[in-house]
C-alpha cells in the first residue's frame, strides 16, 4: 500500500475504535451495579458524617435521606431553620442516624469561619455540594434579569463561590485520612451553551471543570470527587413539574445517581439523563441557539410550570 492507503486505513481504524470505546462506555451505564459495584460497606467506610448543602428540600433532602439510610450521620445546611429541624427530625425518626443542622444563607459570603468551626472535629467522609440557584424561575435572556446586578452577586457566591469554599473547609480532612468522596451538582444543560440559562449554565460548567480538576489533583490520594449533571428533576427549583420518563422524583434521581458514584468524574446520575445528554450533543449548535428554538422552550417551560 502507498502512503495515503495507510493513511487512510490508519485513520478509519482510529475512529472505528474511538466511536467503540465510546459506545463501551455508553453500554456500561445501563448496568451501574454491574460495572461499578460498590461494597455493602461503602459508605460507611468513607468516614462517620456527610455533609449536605441545601440539605432541606430536593435533591439535598434526598441526598440527606439516601446517606442516613445507608449509616452516616448526616450535616444539613440550608437557608431556613425551620425546613431544616423538619428534615432533621424525618431523618432522625426514619432512620436512626444522627442529624446536625447549620442555618446558613450561600447566596451571601460571609458565614464560612461559622461553618468550618460547626464541623470540625466530625470524620466527614462524604461532602455533597448541591445548594444552588437559578436567576430567575422563568428562563430569559441575560438582560432581561430582574434586579440583575444582585442576581449575579447571587448566583455566583451561591453556585460557585459555596462550592469551593465547602471543599476547602472539608478536604483537608479527607486528604489527612486518605478517603472520602465528594458529590458536586451540576446541571445538564451544561452539556452545550443555553441561551435563556446562561448565567445559571455557565456556573455550573465551572462546577464540571472544578470538579474534574480536583479529581485528577487528588485521586492518587484516595479522594473521589465526581460532578452530577441531572437534567429534569421534580424539586421546588423546576417548580414541582410532574415526574415521567425524563423528569425524575429527587428520591429517584438520588438511588440511581448513587450507583454511579465509581462511574468517573462526571455522571448524568441516570441512564435517562444520560441518553438526554447525548442527544443534545448531537444536535447543531445553529439550531440549539436559534431565536425559534429559544421562544419554543421558553413556552414549553411555561407550560411545565403552569405559567
Amino acid at each position: 500500500m502507498d502512503f495515503m492507503e495507510v493513511f487512510f486505513v490508519s485513520l478509519g481504524t482510529a475512529v472505528i475504535v474511538f466511536y467503540g470505546v465510546k459506545m463501551v462506555r455508553f453500554a456500561k451505564m445501563f448496568h451501574p451495579r454491574v460495572w461499578f459495584p460498590q461494597p455493602e460497606s461503602f459508605f460507611t467506610s468513607m468516614g462517620e458524617w456527610a455533609v449536605v448543602t441545601g440539605g432541606s428540600d430536593g435533591i439535598g433532602r434526598a441526598y440527606a435521606f439516601e446517606l442516613a439510610g445507608r449509616g452516616l450521620n448526616v450535616v444539613i445546611l440550608s437557608r431556613t431553620k425551620d425546613k431544616l429541624d423538619r428534615v432533621a427530625v424525618e431523618i432522625e425518626e426514619t432512620t436512626g442516624q444522627k442529624v446536625k443542622v447549620i442555618v446558613a444563607d450561600f447566596t451571601e459570603d460571609d458565614m464560612y469561619e461559622c461553618i468550618e468551626a460547626k464541623l470540625k472535629g466530625l470524620n466527614i467522609g462524604v461532602l455533597v455540594n448541591n445548594v444552588g440557584i437559578l436567576p430567575s424561575h422563568i428562563p430569559c435572556k441575560f438582560l432581561q434579569t430582574k434586579d440583575l446586578e444582585q442576581k449575579i452577586t447571587k448566583v455566583i457566591n451561591c453556585n460557585v463561590k459555596a462550592l469551593v469554599k465547602m471543599c476547602q473547609i472539608v478536604l483537608p480532612g479527607m486528604e489527612i485520612r486518605g478517603k472520602g468522596m465528594i458529590v458536586n451538582i451540576s446541571s445538564g444543560v451544561a452539556s452545550v451553551p443555553s441561551p435563556i440559562y446562561t448565567m445559571y449554565c455557565a456556573s455550573k460548567v465551572f462546577v464540571e471543570r472544578f470538579s474534574q480538576g480536583l479529581q485528577a489533583e487528588y485521586k492518587a490520594k484516595g479522594v473521589m470527587i465526581q460532578a452530577v449533571a441531572p437534567f429534569g428533576v421534580s424539586t421546588p427549583m423546576t417548580g414541582y413539574q410532574k415526574p415521567n420518563m425524563v423528569t425524575l422524583t429527587a428520591e429517584d434521581f438520588v438511588r440511581s445517581s448513587l450507583e454511579y458514584l465509581l462511574a468517573g468524574d462526571k455522571t448524568y446520575g441516570s441512564i435517562c439523563h444520560t441518553v438526554l445528554g447525548w442527544m443534545v450533543k448531537t444536535v447543531p449548535k445553529q439550531i440549539l441557539h436559534s431565536e425559534s428554538m429559544q421562544d419554543s422552550l421558553l413556552e414549553y417551560v411555561k407550560k411545565r410550570l403552569g405559567k
